[in-house]
């Protein structure tokens, strides 16, 4: 890929990923949120949009980054996608613990609640799956598979909890992020399975 094409990469993604994070900043039902509750749903956009950049520097299909780079940028992503989901749900449990009780016993009123739970379970699982590695008794591909199933469901699930919540979030960019997102991750089960 060449230099400008690779820029043009670059620029596009970071778009898709700032935009809604810009958008959601001139939301109006910011006026009457508190501080806590603020910094929480943007922790969950910013996860969001990290998980568009994952798959692909699981893959190294990012431009500029060799397979080694793109493997260091994926440990450290993924360790700054688990710190952002700890940040957004300790957020709702301090502005509503009763709120996040009813979500992590999966009895909430709001369906988006019982994805976003899901999906915060198999980022954590495919986290510890990561630390306890060469613990387990795992050939590498089975480990691999466990590890792509598990953050497939928790993409999966971070985008219908997306969707589904009508909030601070502009609908076009986050559209555009959720599907773009879809896409990461569809590629990196393509080349899974293409290494077949």
């Amino acid at each position: 890929m060449n230099r400008s094409r690779a820029i043009l990469v670059w620029v596009a993604l970071i778009a898709v990923a700032v935009v809604p994070l810009v958008a959601a900043s001139q939301s109006p039902l910011m006026a009457w949120r508190q501080p806590v509750y603020i910094v929480a749903g943007f922790a969950g956009i910013a996860a969001l949009a990290l998980l568009l950049f994952q798959p692909l520097l699981a893959i190294a299909r990012l431009p500029g980054l060799s397979l080694r780079n793109s493997r260091k940028a994926h440990r450290f992503v993924g360790s700054a996608l688990v710190l952002l989901v700890v940040a957004h749900v300790v957020g709702l449990w301090i502005t509503s613990p009763p709120d996040v009780i009813d979500a992590l016993l999966f009895s909430s009123a709001t369906s988006f609640s019982v994805w976003g739970v899901v999906a915060m379970w198999c980022i954590f699982l495919a986290a510890g799956l990561v630390v306890i590695r060469y613990r387990l008794p795992l050939k590498p591909a089975t480990w691999r598979y466990a590890h792509l199933v598990l953050v497939s469901i928790s993409v999966l699930g971070s985008v219908v909890h997306a969707m589904k919540i009508e909030g601070t979030m502009e609908m076009a960019s986050k559209i555009v992020l959720c599907l773009l997102v879809l896409v990461s991750i569809a590629l990196a089960l393509l080349n899974r399975i293409s290494k077949n």
